[in-house]
C-alpha cells in the first residue's frame, strides 16, 4: 500500500506543487491548510487529494487533525512541514506580538507537527520529516528578523532530529529554497522584483516545482542515507 504523506500549507504556492509532486509519484497525500477555505476547496476539486484544516501554530489541533488524517489515509509516514508566514517589519519597529506569530507558526508549528508523528514514525521504523526553511534563515534578511530567526531554528530542529531518528529509519532534512514565483514574490512591485532576479546568477526566480522535485527525491525510500542535510535552491544566489 502507498505511503501516506502530509504537507502542511499544501494547499497554495510551494504547498500546493508539493501536494502535487507528491501524488504523481505514487503517494497517498493529505495536504493542510489554516484560512483560505475557498483556496483549499479549488484545490481538492482540481486535484483530488483530500484537505484538512488546521493552524499549526496550536499543538492540539495538530494532534486532533493528524487523528482525522490518519483516520482517514492511515498513519503519516512522510511529514512535508511547509506551512509558514511573514509579518514583516524592521526590528525596531517590529511588535512582540509580529515576532510571536512567526515563531509560533514558522518554528512551533514544525514541533508542533512533527512531535504528534515522531512515536508512530520510530515503532514503524521508518519516517520522513522534511521541512521548508528559507534562504534568509541561512543569511538574515533586512525587515526579517522574526521570519530569518524561525527558519534558522528549523534547520537546527532538523539536524538534531535526524541524529535521534537515524537508528529508527527517519530521517530529517530541510530545504532552503531562494526566490520562487510563487503569488506572493509576483505580487511585489515589478521594479523591486527585478531588483531580487539581478542578485540571482541564474537569472530567474525559481519555480515551485523545482522545490517540489527536491522533497520527492528527499521523501523516497532510496533516500535514506541523506540524513540531516540542507539543500540550498537558489539559482546560485548565496552558498554555504
Amino acid at each position: 500500500m502507498a505511503r501516506v504523506a502530509l504537507v502542511t500549507g499544501g494547499t497554495r504556492g510551494i504547498g500546493a506543487a508539493i501536494s502535487r509532486a507528491l501524488k504523481e509519484a505514487g503517494y497517498r497525500v493529505a495536504a493542510n491548510y489554516a484560512g483560505n477555505d475557498a483556496a483549499a476547496a479549488a484545490f481538492s476539486e482540481e486535484t483530488g487529494i483530500r484537505t484538512f484544516k488546521w493552524s499549526v501554530a496550536d499543538y492540539d489541533a495538530c494532534v486532533a487533525g493528524l487523528a482525522e488524517v490518519e483516520a482517514a489515509l492511515g498513519p503519516v509516514e512522510i511529514l512535508v512541514n511547509n506551512a509558514g508566514i511573514t509579518r514583516d517589519a524592521p526590528f525596531h519597529k517590529m511588535t512582540r506580538e509580529q515576532w510571536q506569530q512567526v515563531i509560533d507558526t514558522n518554528l512551533s508549528g514544525v514541533f508542533n507537527m512533527t512531535h504528534p508523528v515522531w512515536p508512530g514514525m520510530r515503532e514503524r521504523k521508518f519516517g520522513r520529516v522534511i521541512t521548508i526553511s528559507s534562504i534568509n534563515g541561512q543569511k538574515g534578511q533586512f525587515g526579517q528578523v522574526n521570519y530569518a530567526a524561525s527558519k534558522a531554528g528549523d534547520l537546527g530542529l532538523t539536524k538534531s532530529l535526524a541524529q535521534e531518528g537515524a537508528r529508527f529509519g527517519i530521517t530529517a532534512n530541510a530545504i532552503c529554497p531562494g526566490y520562487i514565483a510563487t503569488e506572493m514574490v509576483m505580487a511585489v512591485p515589478e521594479k523591486v522584483r527585478e531588483a531580487i532576479i539581478g542578485q540571482i546568477p541564474a537569472g530567474r526566480l525559481g519555480e515551485a516545482e523545482e522545490i517540489a522535485r527536491c522533497v520527492t527525491f528527499l521523501a523516497a525510500d532510496e533516500a535514506e542515507f541523506i540524513n540531516g542535510a540542507t539543500l540550498t535552491v537558489n539559482g546560485g544566489q548565496y552558498f554555504v
